[in-house]
């Protein structure tokens, strides 16, 4: 994938451990999980397998409030998500970078805030695996 689009680290925890790291690390530096997407299950119900894998939504609600008053249509790119994958027994979190949106959604006031996100976002995946 783009590295300019994704920021990747690969865990040396489980698959759950990391999990639970992100879960605890997002609430901690003031984000919430809205969702976890369970894709493995999901998939799993149509009779297709595939290693485990899920995508974890987040969100923070000022950075969120002060975007959409930038321009409603950043919700296109929201929440923000971690996706969270094992492969041949090695765990890796991938975070789609908030600055694309600027590339999109091209004003000012975004390209400051969708960093400072990154930033954050950045500072959890690190913070977890």
């Amino acid at each position: 994938m783009n590295k300019d689009i994704t920021y990747v680290k690969t865990s040396s925890k489980s698959f759950d451990d990391t999990i639970a790291a992100l879960e605890k690390n997002v609430a901690d530096n003031m984000f919430r999980v809205l969702h976890t997407h369970n894709v493995t299950n999901t998939l799993a119900e149509k009779d297709f397998t595939i290693n485990p894998l899920k995508i974890m939504e987040v969100c923070n609600a000022g950075f969120a409030y002060k975007a959409l008053n930038v321009d409603k249509l950043v919700a296109l790119f929201m929440p923000c998500k971690y996706v969270i994958a094992e492969n041949d027994g090695a765990v890796t979190v991938t975070l789609f970078l908030p600055p694309v949106i600027s590339e999109f959604i091209q004003k000012d006031e975004l390209k400051e805030l969708s960093k400072d996100v990154e930033d954050k976002l950045k500072h959890i995946l690190d913070i977890s695996v």
